[in-house]
């Protein structure tokens, strides 16, 4: 295979992610797979048209199940809202397609097992869009915790902060109610979080936590797209079915503690997404609006010039990097999801499963649903009970 020939389902926010990366990634990485624009999926034909046309996609249609039974393709991408994944990926599945999925993989946990089996049971290729783990800044921080210079870990502590919903008169937009979303800033924001943790640092055995809702109560949208929407003060109001806010605890298999802050409430974040990682021998720090820099301190240092400095990951040293410009010119958002594909390709190419695929989309799930089970039963929960 020389093409790797791709159907999209969905072409909003994520999709113009996804559509970037593949027609990005020949030109940067000339050795992978060539991605095969072919047909891009959505409900609407007018809007479909447009961005079938903006994006680059070859061919559109409005029905998701003409698009798996097609011979002419071979991974379906799945980056629909939340609540059509599990259909999909089934059906996807069992035309032996291969399987890119956005996260969080599905609205609950036996659902995630289910598509998990699945495609194991077809033998395909299945791969969840935790893009996060494919910055330079966050390889480093995975090199220096694997190759023991920060010593034993003791401490996790992660935050995603956003505030594109602390307006009260914020339309109530898909992301909002449960039976589409599946949770809030907990499976949305959260879920990055959790799967940053399981790849830094290990497998998470208990959780206790605690979620709020603000605004119990929003106007109905009118249109939304990304993470914007309109509507009118004075529509219709609908019941917010999700958490704005959730914070939990953690303890890992290896000991070490963890921290968690998911919320959509904090004024002034855009998208703070941030870890700290402390070590018996040194701690790294690193906050994604400034994705190209990882701040690491070595106990090793000399005393006199001990402190945390300032790496800036954009040298041939570092993990994608050479691909991309000389040394200190920096790269965005956009090139997590090149790197993901990447990664993505090179396993269909080499016959093996990309990391990270559906057994770490349904670990993330294990976790998001454990800390709602503490948060309900007001108690610690260990992920084995799930």
């Amino acid at each position: 295979m020389k093409q790797l020939r791709i159907g999209m389902i969905g072409y909003k926010f994520m999709g113009k992610a996804h559509s970037n990366a593949y027609r990005s990634l020949p030109m940067f990485f000339p050795k992978a797979l060539k991605p095969e624009m072919s047909v891009i999926c959505g409900r609407n034909a007018e809007a479909l048209e447009e961005a079938a046309t903006q994006l680059g996609w070859s061919d559109c249609v409005t029905d998701w199940k003409d698009l798996i039974a097609r011979e002419d393709i071979d991974l379906i991408d799945i980056n629909a809202p939340s609540n059509a994944h599990k259909e999909i990926a089934l059906a996807a599945a069992k035309a032996g397609k291969h399987i890119f999925c956005e996260k969080p993989l599905a609205l609950t946990l036996a659902d995630s097992r289910e598509m998990l089996q699945a495609a194991e049971d077809a033998g395909v290729t299945h791969m969840v869009g935790f893009n996060y783990r494919f910055s330079p800044a966050v390889r480093l921080a995975k090199k220096l915790v694997e190759s023991g210079r920060l010593g034993k870990i003791y401490h996790f502590r992660a935050w995603f902060l956003q505030d594109w919903i602390i307006d009260p008169e914020f339309p109530l937009v898909w992301r909002l109610q449960k039976e589409i979303a599946g949770s809030g800033s907990h499976g949305d924001l959260g879920a990055h979080l959790i799967d940053l943790a399981h790849f830094l640092v290990g497998d998470v055995k208990e959780v206790i936590g605690m979620s709020e809702t603000f605004i119990k109560e929003r106007p109905l949208a009118a249109e939304m797209t990304g993470l914007s929407a309109k509507g009118d003060k004075d529509a219709p109001k609908g019941k917010v079915t999700v958490d704005d806010a959730t914070l939990f605890l953690a303890r890992f298999d290896n000991g070490a503690l963890g921290s968690f802050e998911a919320t959509r409430f904090a004024a002034g974040h855009r998208s703070t997404n941030s870890f700290e990682i402390n070590g018996s021998l040194g701690s790294v720090k690193f906050d994604f609006e400034r994705m190209n820099e990882l701040e690491v301190y070595l106990s090793s240092d000399a005393e006199d010039v001990q402190g945390f400095r300032r790496v800036l990951a954009t040298d041939p040293a570092h993990e994608y990097a050479e691909a991309w410009w000389p040394p200190g010119h920096t790269i965005g958002f956009e090139h997590t999801f090149i790197h993901e594909m990447l990664e993505l390709s090179n396993a269909i190419e080499e016959g093996r499963q990309p990391v990270p695929n559906f057994h770490d989309g349904v670990k993330c799930q294990a976790v998001l649903e454990a800390v709602e089970r503490s948060i309900e039963q007001r108690r610690w929960v260990d992920i084995s009970e799930m």
